[in-house]
């Protein structure tokens, strides 16, 4: 009779267990709360273009102006590019371009950049929009400020320093219309045409016309960087750098320009359009 309550009381601890184990299993998924946790959506590119097959070769010829005008083998030397030295084809790759004409040396340069997130919680789009927006904090600019606020800012402290001029000039000039006129003319930059926000300046010449910018309608986010030839140098060089975002790729084009006279100077508009054009042409081409 002491046997028959024994095997009971383990019959009842193999039931208990089993139903323990069970409640512990099924309790992780049922607490309320807790978190699931969805990867990140992967970037949209999971390859690069060849860059240095990225350019066509008129507008290779339109860039590189020079190049046309040299013999068959050393104009294939030109547009066949030089590729940049990369340890990884599936992340980063570029392709340069030089050309040497009597008048001036134009050289260009593109760089695609793969960005590649490994953290789960974040998107490849995500970490790709940090890379670029470092980029455009490097260059002193900032896509949450409106695109020439500054200079509209700078314009009328030149009218307000070139009011106060006239103002402790004296009394004599100040009765003269026509003189008043002059007075904010050379204080407005806008005055001598410029109508496009540029910052400082009145000198009215590519350069100051030209600021460095947010620009829109090229990518998910893009700026252009002007860097004229700094005051004092002898080498009047102009380079200008369009870098812009599609989601997961930042395309960097670099084109300059170096007359062979150092007193002729770079026409900076020219420049900077025909950087935007190939940028706009390497976003179409990203998209297709």
């Amino acid at each position: 009779m002491a046997y028959v309550p024994g095997v009971a009381l383990l019959a009842a601890l193999v039931v208990g267990c089993s139903s323990g184990a069970d409640s512990n299993a099924n309790g992780a998924d049922s607490k309320a709360g807790s978190p699931t946790v969805t990867p990140a959506p992967p970037g949209k590119y999971l390859t690069l273009p060849a860059p240095c097959r990225a350019v066509p070769r008129p507008t290779l010829k339109d860039l590189l102006p020079g190049a046309a005008e040299l013999p068959v083998e050393q104009q294939e030397k030109v547009f066949r590019g030089a590729a940049a030295v990369t340890y990884d084809t599936d992340r980063k790759v570029g392709c340069s371009w030089k050309s040497d004409a009597p008048d001036a040396t134009r050289s260009l340069s593109i760089d695609f950049e793969r960005v590649v997130s490994y953290d789960p919680a974040v998107s490849d789009d995500d970490r790709a929009d940090t890379v670029y927006a470092k980029k455009e904090k490097a260059a002193g600019l900032s896509s949450s400020e409106t695109p020439g606020a500054d200079a509209e800012k700078g314009t009328a402290t030149a009218e307000e320093k070139g009011q106060k001029g006239e103002k402790e000039k004296g009394a004599g000039k100040s009765g003269d219309p026509a003189g008043d006129d002059d007075a904010t003319a050379s204080a407005d930059p806008s005055a001598s045409g410029d109508t496009d926000g540029s910052s400082g300046g009145s000198t009215g010449s590519p350069e100051d016309a030209l600021p460095s910018r947010v620009l829109d309608g090229l990518g998910d986010a893009a700026f252009l960087q002007d860097l004229p030839t700094r005051a004092g140098s002898t080498a009047q060089r102009h380079t200008v750098s369009v870098v812009f975002r599609t989601s997961n790729v930042v395309v960097t084009v670099r084109y300059a320009e170096q007359p062979a006279l150092i007193t002729q100077t770079p026409d900076g508009r020219e420049l900077q359009e025909k950087a935007q054009a190939l940028a706009r042409k390497l976003a179409e081409t990203l998209s297709e």
